[in-house]
């Protein structure tokens, strides 16, 4: 594997958990923890990407780098994009966006999302999936799917229960889990070069219908790989609950 850049994009102003890179996680602030779980990967390096200083004041003391971006990004991909402007990325380079509230990301996951693209040239973006295997879980639309060809290749995501099995849905008592109903997980890698049309391509139909940016993608024709994950992927932090939770992780076995 070439080396390929880590961005970590760590909003300050988060609507449910205000201060979210801050919280404290068993003696460390979040971004703190995603910053050292990036750190362990084979990323050349890693860069946190904020709106707000105090963040870029937490990690001073890791071998980051943290940059200020525009405080009107509406997304991780246009915050990243911004990095990759700036360091005036070539097209054919590989950044992973690490969302900044995944305080528990095995590095490994990190690096084989990046190999995906190293494999692959064809390919405009990564990103990976696991097994779902309850029916609950497929009809949860909070549960991203995605369905794949033979090659990996993403053909659609969906908070829709994709595929539907019609001799089996919407009965709950006859659920037999099968291969195609996979979760998508939220870690992507990107060649710059797709980055940068993503974020001046106006959002596409399917995008706004399903309020999933990586449609955008699709719908203009670019192509992403999905692979499952080499290791689980614990949730990330987006409520109260999820803070306790990863603070009684954390206690157990620390890291």
């Amino acid at each position: 594997m070439s080396g390929f850049s880590v961005v970590i994009p760590a909003r300050f102003g988060s609507t449910r958990l205000p201060g979210k890179p801050l919280i404290e996680l068993a003696g460390k602030t979040m971004i703190e923890r995603v910053a050292e779980r990036a750190l362990r990967s084979g990323a050349s390096k890693v860069i946190i990407a904020t709106d707000d200083k105090r963040v870029v004041d937490a990690v001073k003391h890791l071998p980051v780098q943290a940059m200020l971006t525009s405080q009107k990004h509406v997304s991780g991909s246009d915050r990243v994009q911004e990095i990759a402007s700036h360091k005036e990325w070539d097209s054919g380079d590989v950044v992973v966006n690490v969302q900044g509230d995944e305080p528990l990301i095995p590095p490994a996951v990190i690096d084989q999302v990046a190999d995906l693209l190293e494999e692959d040239d064809s390919f405009a973006a990564s990103t990976l999936s696991e097994p779902l295997h309850s029916l609950e879980e497929v009809l949860d639309p909070n549960i991203v799917k995605v369905v794949c060809d033979l090659s990996g290749r993403a053909l659609y995501f969906s908070r829709a229960a994709i595929p539907w099995d019609r001799d089996q849905f919407p009965e709950q008592g006859s659920f037999d889990s099968q291969p195609a109903w996979r979760r998508h997980i939220g870690i992507y890698a990107y060649r710059v070069g797709a980055l940068n049309d993503f974020v001046v391509m106006p959002k596409s139909q399917l995008e706004r219908i399903e309020s999933l940016e990586q449609l955008r993608f699709i719908e203009n024709g670019y192509s992403i790989v999905v692979a499952d994950a080499c290791e689980h992927i614990p949730a990330g932090v987006d409520t109260e609950t999820d803070v306790m939770r990863v603070r009684q992780v954390l206690r157990d076995c620390p890291q």
